[in-house]
């Protein structure tokens, strides 16, 4: 059906409506998430990586978050041994620079049961950057995810390790940008306008924002003013993306 602007512009506003109801719903579901109960996790589960063995501890990197896909390579699965199965690849292909989801005090990782020599020439060969582990054991079956693909989020603090939030199928689309992992833990973005937690740290929106190669300088330099003359636009206007 063609229209004029004004019909076309009439029905845009019209599905903002509904676009906005999806945005508050999504908004309040991560909310509720990061108020789950944490379940502890007590084995003492190995990994191995470019530095050789290491534990669920050392994988969080230092930061007190972690998120683990686990993805199918190793024998028995289609693609092996050039490639992990077609969907575990197509969510490999979406996971961008995680210098902003490092910047929020969070690890990303995958882990597969292939020897990690396998991973290691697998990423090469695919061009994925992402840290990506061995592991044996029970680690998959302690978490869901021994006979299909899923997430975990972990949490860590006073030397004790929390399972706190799963998700696996459809789940795993959306996994990729930098707000869909952060969605998935329990200090969220950490920003001032979410629904969280008390004592959760917050800042502004936008203005921790940085280049991914530019983490631990100060992006407010220049940056906040031109995020307030944005903010002020969009103010006036309320496109799309208002809440």
């Amino acid at each position: 059906m063609i229209v004029t602007s004004q019909e076309w512009e009439a029905a845009r506003l019209e599905l903002l409506v509904k676009e906005k109801e999806l945005t508050r719903a999504a908004d309040a579901v991560a909310a509720a998430r990061r108020r789950m109960p944490w379940q502890e996790v007590s084995p003492e589960y190995v990994f191995e990586g470019p530095s050789g063995q290491v534990t669920l501890d050392e994988l969080f990197a230092g930061r007190s978050q972690l998120v683990v896909y686990r993805a199918f390579y190793e024998p028995g699965v289609f693609g092996w041994p050039e490639r992990p199965c077609r969907g575990c690849s197509m969510i490999a292909d979406h996971i961008g620079d995680l210098a902003h989801v490092n910047a929020r005090d969070t690890t990303f990782v995958f882990a597969s049961r292939a020897p990690y020599a396998d991973i290691a020439g697998m990423k090469e060969r695919m061009g994925w950057r992402m840290p990506w582990y061995s592991f044996s054991g029970t680690f998959d079956r302690d978490h869901g995810v021994d006979e299909w693909h899923g997430t975990n989020v972990f949490t860590r603090s006073s030397g004790r390790i929390h399972r706190t939030y799963f998700l696996n199928n459809r789940g795993d689309e959306s996994l990729g940008s930098t707000w869909s992992i952060l969605d998935l833990t329990p200090r969220g973005r950490q920003e001032e306008w979410e629904d969280s937690p008390e004592g959760v740290p917050q800042s502004p929106p936008y203005e921790w924002w940085n280049w991914h190669d530019s983490y631990g300088a100060d992006p407010r330099t220049g940056w906040s003013e031109q995020v307030e003359r944005g903010i002020e636009a969009f103010e006036g206007t309320r496109g799309c993306c208002s809440g």
